[in-house]
């Protein structure tokens, strides 16, 4: 029997579980609820935060797992931008999150995936008037999780922007944390202000949340409960890492994005594919104990 197993369940939605029972190691999808990694145990050790509540509820913004942020990440200016003289509402962090996603297979060939799809519709052209397709194959093997993008401009015209980007919630004890990650600077969104990146940040009473700036190397690990580290490593094209967390609550962010936030109002250094073509992008996600 292989050591890699696919399966769905019923809790509220329909969930995928992806098993590597080589190294007690497992994923769950859920493709209802915006695409998102529910939960991400990897030898042995839930790395996500989950509020169950936020998550049965339909219309919530679920508060834990691994939302995908498309075509946006944060928030705009008054939650709206203007595109070539017409302004457009848009929700924080874009339309991804809060759509349903299709499953296109699921495969127990070397790996335990799942590949499903979000493609532009009556709902998304509303805040986002352009047509796409994203197709997500989200992979456990060998003890870690890769998500693997394809950002395509399905449209037949002009050049889409976006910035697209993951919003993952670890477990942790601690709120002041150690990142390895080259940045030597990060802006404070507490205040505007930019600070020196000296190896740690302590987020108890912030807000707003930080961005890790200039960072050559694109991954970062940080230490998360249970006393194991986790490394996360991205595709260049993700510039930035924006670490944020809620007062209380047992969990920090650490967010890969191609973008910072605001970036649809300011439109210096947008991610413009042209019609007809396909970006392709990968995150993996891993742990030591």
């Amino acid at each position: 029997m292989s050591n890699y197993q696919v399966r769905s369940y019923e809790d509220t939605y329909t969930i995928y579980e992806l098993t590597d029972a080589s190294t007690d190691s497992v994923v769950r999808v859920c493709p209802e609820r915006g695409g998102i990694v529910i939960g991400c145990q990897l030898h042995g050790l839930e790395l996500f935060y989950l509020d169950r509540d936020t998550f049965i509820h339909p219309t919530a913004n679920i508060r834990g797992g691994n939302p995908v942020l498309f075509p946006i990440c944060a928030q705009l200016k008054d939650a709206q931008y203007t595109w070539k003289g017409v302004t457009y509402p848009m929700a924080n962090h874009g339309v991804a999150r809060t759509s349903k996603w299709d499953v296109l297979g699921t495969s127990t060939e070397g790996e335990a995936s799942i590949t499903i799809a979000l493609r532009s519709n009556e709902t998304t052209r509303q805040s986002y008037p352009f047509d796409f397709e994203l197709i997500f194959t989200y992979a456990l093997v060998d003890g870690k999780l890769d998500i693997r993008q394809q950002y395509t401009n399905t449209g037949s015209g002009e050049a889409m922007p976006f910035y697209a980007g993951f919003h993952p919630y670890f477990n942790t004890d601690t709120k002041k944390i150690a990142y390895e990650i080259d940045a030597t600077r990060y802006l404070d969104l507490n205040d505007n202000n930019e600070y020196p990146y000296e190896g740690v940040i302590d987020l108890t009473g912030k807000v707003e949340s930080l961005t890790l700036l200039d960072a050559k190397t694109p991954s970062v690990s940080f230490p998360v409960s249970g006393g194991a580290k986790v490394t996360m490593s991205y595709d260049p094209i993700f510039k930035y890492v924006v670490v944020w967390h809620v007062e209380g609550k047992p969990f920090i962010c650490v967010e890969p994005w191609m973008a910072s936030t605001g970036e649809l109002n300011r439109q210096e250094e947008l991610v413009m594919l042209d019609a007809g073509q396909s970006l392709n992008a990968n995150l993996t996600i891993s742990c030591d104990r």
